[in-house]
């Protein structure tokens, strides 16, 4: 019986690690939504006189317009999509890691914690297969997001009156959010920014590998509690948002743009023409902020949440066996 049930220990593990990844994941985008929506209109919009906005003036501006539900639209999608990125994310990054650390104590190495190396070979697998995996989902969530700001304002980037009471009353479903894209556009819209996505997929080798580092070399010291991981998890991802950013705005408006053909490069080239180097860093204040709070919340909630999920699994095995 101990026989046949160790190969499923380690994919049960795979599991709780999952589960507990899309919880804490669900967990910190609900806190931290609203700075999404801000990040995400400033990289779409388009350079005008004024388009450059204030952090408070453009909660006030959203608000005014759309109500608070204005800092909320796609959040539907968002948890959805961010339930399963970290599910997908988590499952085989502790796929990969268990079988580095089944290598390693074959081969008798002193220690199988993960080498710098197989660190980014891990994230870039669970990377890799998220992205191409939850595109569709970021497609959609972008498009919900960024919609009621380009409805609600006129080609001069006024508010009218009838634009505004439409953005107020009609809120677009993520269901028809999808079904309008795949009727003017087609499914390859779906993996429109694709290619910036999985050039993205260094973010969390940077962001894993920064951590899985700094975490060896904390708990050489002590043990590691949700306080440490949550500061550890932030520092990781300031480095690796600051770092990407240009792809992140890149990446968004090949979301809204689904239908132009332009390659990463090209897209890259023509925000500078426009814009300037700043045009690639648009929105990346609330954007760096949102992402080191949630990644923080997200590590600090994530072993709580799986030590939880272990000790219920116990207790419902215990009770299967009784």
């Amino acid at each position: 019986m101990s026989a046949q049930s160790k190969p499923i220990l380690p994919q049960n593990d795979n599991v709780a690690h999952a589960l507990a990844g899309a919880g804490g994941g669900i967990l910190s985008m609900a806190l931290t939504y609203p700075l999404i929506t801000l990040s995400t209109r400033a990289q779409v919009e388009s350079k005008r006189p004024g388009s450059e906005t204030a952090f408070l003036a453009a909660v006030q501006k959203i608000v005014a317009r759309e109500g608070i539900s204005g800092l909320y639209s796609g959040l539907s999608s968002a948890l959805f999509g961010i339930s399963v990125t970290n599910f997908v994310y988590y499952y085989w990054y502790e796929w990969t890691r268990a079988f580095f650390e089944a290598a390693a104590e074959k081969s008798g190495r002193a220690s199988k914690k993960l080498t710098t190396v197989e660190s980014m070979i891990a994230g870039a697998i669970a990377g890799s297969a998220t992205v191409i995996l939850t595109n569709p989902i970021w497609v959609v969530n972008t498009r919900m997001t960024t919609r009621k700001a380009a409805t609600s304002e006129d080609k001069d980037g006024e508010k009218t009156d009838v634009e505004g009471q439409k953005a107020k009353n009609k809120k677009p479903s993520t269901i028809g959010t999808l079904l309008a894209l795949l009727k003017k556009e087609g499914p390859q819209a779906l993996f429109s920014g694709v290619v910036p996505a999985l050039v993205l997929v260094i973010n969390p080798i940077l962001q894993y590998t920064l951590f899985e580092q700094m975490k060896n070399t904390v708990e050489k010291k002590r043990r590691i509690t949700p306080g440490v991981a949550f500061v550890l998890g932030a520092l990781g991802k300031l480095f690796a948002t600051s770092v990407t950013y240009p792809y992140i705005t890149v990446k968004s408006q090949m979301h809204v743009e689904g239908g132009k053909k332009e390659g990463v490069t090209e897209a890259l080239k023509r925000v500078v023409r426009e814009e300037g180097y700043a045009g690639l860093y648009k929105g990346i204040g609330p954007k760096v902020s949102q992402s080191v709070i949630t990644a923080a919340c997200l590590f600090a909630l994530k072993d709580v949440l799986y030590e939880y999920s272990v000790r219920l699994r116990g207790s419902m095995a215990r009770k299967a066996i009784a």
